[in-house]
């Protein structure tokens, strides 16, 4: 069954979707917006029920097929949050927000995901429950477990979820997957370290946190290199330092890092935690600085279930005649959080050749629309046969 031809008709159609959501990006949970669309669109087509407010933006859509003999409920995911990146493509569609971008494309996540509630809600060719579920927040916000804390899966009686991502570097149009653990789980870091500012003339007066923060950076990169088991999996990245002063003169008085932690197993967090910890107060004290650490675990691994995962890879392959095998993936998805309260998968579909998410000059390939939106189609009308 290769792509649906329904989709080659709405193509231009869901493009467009696509590209206003591109021009309109919102973050985390201010998808007031993109929620507004969303829910005007699943209400033209005709769903037999339409909720917001779901995880405070949440918009979830019901649709029935023409038999309920079966039972059956499956939930279908789309994330739609943006990024605070300025935009660097050039698109003619580009941002219009300063400073905001879809650089991960969830603009095409959510596009894809209406056109197919378009055609289900149009053909109703199932015997079961589709429930469409429009997600804000998935970029650090955690907005998954906010719809799941909301009753998302009990209210809708939704049985089995799935998930699907673009990705840069896979061949146009392709699918890739992998069972069980496949993205990682994250965990965000601060440390703020206190010492005594003065001039920077008289660097003898001081407690200099720059350079103690300076050594700690280097430190912390032996968690990888020399804490942790060689065959485990493990990021620990600083990503800002920022000085209590700007002057080129004056020797700050604080200094706060923040970073990320990635890890494919809990006791791997548990020693990253630990050995932040320790090297922090070991490296601050050493120097006759204080220091204070903030280890915020964020996002859990997602790990796909067997039996679902080789059901859609069946449908990837009907629909695309090819799904390769995945490598794990270091980056964090909020999907885990519904992958932990119900059976599921998350597959990626390839953008090409094109700038690599969360970068300013990404953008979602509009070519991939028909195969996306076929996908998720056939996932419904497989798992709940008329």
């Amino acid at each position: 069954m290769p792509v649906k031809n329904r989709f080659a008709e709405l193509h231009d159609t869901i493009t467009e979707w696509r590209r206003d959501i591109h021009a309109h990006p919102e973050l985390l949970f201010d998808t007031h917006r993109t929620s507004a669309l969303v829910e005007e669109k699943l209400r033209a087509f005709g769903c037999d029920e339409v909720v917001t407010g779901i995880g405070r933006t949440g918009v979830v859509g019901v649709i029935r097929g023409r038999k309920d003999g079966s039972g059956k409920v499956v939930g279908l995911r789309a994330d739609m949050d943006a990024l605070p990146i300025h935009e660097a493509t050039g698109a003619e569609y580009a941002s219009k927000t300063p400073g905001v971008m879809h650089a991960c494309g969830h603009d095409g996540h959510t596009a894809m995901l209406l056109g197919a509630a378009q055609y289900l809600a149009e053909t109703r060719n199932f015997d079961g429950t589709a429930v469409v579920i429009f997600q804000p927040a998935e970029e650090g916000g955690g907005g998954g477990r906010e719809m799941c804390e909301d009753g998302l899966m009990a209210r809708f009686g939704i049985q089995e979820v799935y998930g699907m991502h673009n990705w840069p570097g896979l061949p146009k149009g392709r699918f890739a997957i992998r069972p069980g653990a496949f993205f990682a789980a994250t965990a965000k870091i601060e440390i703020e370290i206190t010492g005594q500012g003065g001039h920077a003339a008289k660097p003898h007066e001081t407690v200099d946190p720059t350079v103690i923060a300076s050594h700690l950076v280097t430190a912390l990169q032996t968690i990888a290199s020399r804490n942790a088991d060689p065959t485990g999996q493990i990021v620990v990245s600083v990503t800002s330092f920022e000085t209590s002063s700007t002057a080129f003169n004056v020797i700050p008085g604080k200094v706060l890092l923040k970073g990320t932690v990635r890890t494919l197993d809990p006791a791997m967090s548990d020693l990253a935690e630990a050995r932040i910890t320790a090297l922090a107060k070991g490296i601050a004290g050493g120097f006759g600085a204080t220091v204070e650490v903030t280890y915020e675990r964020q996002y859990p691994v997602m790990a796909n279930h067997p039996d679902q995962t080789d059901f859609v890879a069946d449908v990837a392959r009907a629909v695309a005649g090819a799904c390769d095998d995945a490598p794990l993936v270091m980056g964090g998805e909020d999907f885990a959080f519904m992958l932990e309260e119900r059976p599921g998968a998350y597959i990626l579909l390839g953008n090409g050749d094109t700038a690599a998410v969360h970068s300013a000059g990404y953008d979602f390939d509009d070519g991939i629309v028909p195969t996306g939106c076929s996908w998720w189609a056939e996932v419904v009308e497989r798992r709940m046969p008329i």
